[in-house]
């Protein structure tokens, strides 16, 4: 694992949170229970703390940083999707900020609300709770529907699931150098895409 102090603060993780063997964890880092921090998440608390709560994920690829005096929050349930950035920002409870989107600083995602994959969200701009933005720089485009809602808080269970699985089972071994012919498949909880998720 890669955690590291600095000026005397170590990283805290809850036992229950699953941490990647390739993330990295630097100073005032604070990992809630079953959160989960993806493969290659910098989490850098050198400047401001960086706070994940309760059931919350920072998937693979995203940087968590922040300046001095404003931290970086993500509230319970909160869904970072693959390779975003957030910077000095909060994301408010049961919201998710899409794949690869931008959040600045002193921004804040209200509550179920969603960051479209690929946005810009501009320092300072507050995003209304259950509504949809996104774009470059982020525009709020229309509200949540109920069927949204839910698949979001299915997906969003399924990556605390996931942290079970990790914490049970996952392990570092060496590849097999041919498939064989009783490798199991891996049966888990069906998330359906967004764009299947009819609107209401």
């Amino acid at each position: 694992m890669s955690f590291f102090s600095i000026d005397g603060v170590v990283p805290v993780v809850a036992p229950s949170a699953y941490v990647h063997p390739s993330a990295i964890l630097i100073g005032d880092v604070v990992v809630g229970p079953n959160c989960y921090v993806g493969p290659l998440a910098s989490l850098r608390g050198d400047f401001s703390r960086i706070e994940m709560r309760t059931g919350s994920n920072v998937q693979d690829g995203c940087v968590l940083h922040g300046f001095p005096g404003h931290d970086t929050l993500v509230e319970e349930n909160g869904h970072i999707g693959h390779g975003a950035i957030l910077h000095s920002c909060t994301v408010r409870r049961g919201a998710l900020v899409g794949m690869n989107s931008v959040v600045m600083d002193d921004a804040d995602i209200g509550e179920e609300a969603f960051v479209a994959a690929n946005s810009f969200v501009r320092a300072g701009m507050k995003i209304a709770p259950r509504t949809l933005v996104g774009g470059t720089p982020a525009k709020l485009m229309r509200a949540l529907g109920a069927q949204e809602l839910a698949w979001k808080q299915v997906a969003t269970e399924s990556y605390q699931h996931l942290t079970e699985r990790c914490l049970a089972t996952m392990r570092e071994v060496s590849p097999l150098i041919a498939l064989d012919s009783g490798r199991p498949s891996l049966r888990v909880p069906h998330v359906r895409p967004l764009l299947e998720t009819p609107r209401s």
